[in-house]
């Protein structure tokens, strides 16, 4: 998978982490100071990208944690199998592959999409 490693610390809402080997968007992102014997911890909040599931995590600030490199691209949808599937070609590599839908987009046959794109998962933006 791609990822690299950052501290906790350079984490900010909108950025993407790895939670439980899942990628997520942060939307939630606390720190508490430190205390009497222990170093300042940050509450992160988070949404996967894929599964739309909800995560969190709490760590000291100057832990490191996996970042996933996710991919925008650029596609045309091909044709609309049902309601929930569509075929989309890759606008760089020509290649097509079937994605899914999400239940509050309408694509019709030659519109242009963006996606996101991890290893094989792939999500419609």
């Amino acid at each position: 998978m791609a990822k690299t490693q950052k501290q906790v610390r350079d984490l900010q809402e909108g950025s993407y982490v790895m939670i439980d080997d899942v990628a997520c968007k942060i939307n939630g992102y606390s720190t508490a100071k430190p205390g009497k014997h222990g170093s300042a911890k940050a509450r992160v909040e988070a949404v996967g990208v894929f599964d739309g599931k909800k995560r969190s995590m709490s760590q000291p600030v100057d832990a490191k944690c996996w970042v996933p490199i996710i991919e925008r691209k650029g596609g045309q949808v091909v044709s609309v199998e049902s309601e929930t599937v569509a075929q989309v070609m890759d606008l760089d590599t020509f290649e097509t592959f079937s994605m899914s839908i999400p239940s509050d987009l309408e694509l019709e046959p030659d519109d242009e999409i963006e996606y996101l794109e991890l290893e094989d998962q792939r999500k419609i933006v």
